[in-house]
């Protein structure tokens, strides 16, 4: 899909155009547009939902707020998803598979972004072993090392550009699921309850708006981006690349 690489700058812009001003997205915002790319909502649907979202609201009686949360548009987001032809989620999943499509990006585009991201993962142990002694940040140390040296192999792996990422993709996912239960297991119990405290409160008065599904999808993506934010790790999927 055309932009589709743009996921998330794409819905931020929407957001910001329609509600008229630079408001800046939340944590919990950020994490329900990871929750719609993990599920596959494409990025056409997810536009028209907001769209349709402060449409509607517009035609409400003046006294009502403005709309200041992305939850708000979740029910017309998941409306126009479904709306669209059957397959088309799974295929917008897809970073690239066309062999014939040119590459999304150039050679330096992602050896650059490799290699950003393992310096920022080093940069992350080296606090760690700065902040505490503590076992469990020792290991978080070591695994974020790992990731790092994971991402350089790759990087010096890449010898050109290739027009289907989806290989690359793949790797990329496993090593962020790999940081995530890393820093799971590393964040203290009584953080972990004030997180999902934190996505609770937030989600409370758009809850009637989403599914069992969604609010669980929510709930693991608040709790990951936090985390990764709370210990300084960059995301490496490359819908983020250049975001």
């Amino acid at each position: 899909m055309e932009n589709y690489f743009e996921y998330f700058t794409e819905i931020e812009e929407c957001f910001r155009r329609c509600r008229g001003t630079a408001t800046l997205l939340s944590t919990l915002d950020w994490a329900l547009i990871d929750a719609w790319k993990e599920a596959g909502i494409p990025l056409g649907a997810v536009r028209t939902g907001i769209e349709r979202a402060f449409e509607k609201h517009a035609r409400r009686p003046a006294r009502f707020r403005k709309i200041n949360a992305l939850a708000y548009c979740t029910q017309s987001v998941l409306e126009a998803a479904e709306e669209m032809k059957p397959g088309a989620q799974d295929q917008a999943r897809r970073p690239s598979s066309r062999g014939a499509d040119p590459a999304p990006f150039t050679l330096d585009q992602l050896q650059s972004y490799f290699q950003g991201n393992a310096e920022a993962l080093r940069k992350a142990a080296r606090n760690c072993l700065h902040r505490s002694t503590a076992p469990t940040e020792q290991v978080l140390a070591q695994d974020l090392q790992e990731a790092a040296a994971a991402l350089e192999a790759l990087a010096i792996g890449t010898r050109e550009a290739p027009a289907d990422v989806q290989p690359l993709e793949r790797q990329l996912a496993a090593l962020e699921e790999k940081l995530a239960a890393a820093v799971t297991r590393a964040c203290p119990a009584e953080r972990l309850v004030e997180l999902r405290r934190d996505v609770e409160r937030g989600v409370a008065p758009y809850r009637s708006k989403m599914g069992g599904a969604q609010l669980e999808a929510l709930d693991r993506q608040f709790l990951k981006r936090s985390l990764y934010e709370h210990y300084g790790v960059p995301r490496l999927s490359l819908f983020y690349l250049g975001a």
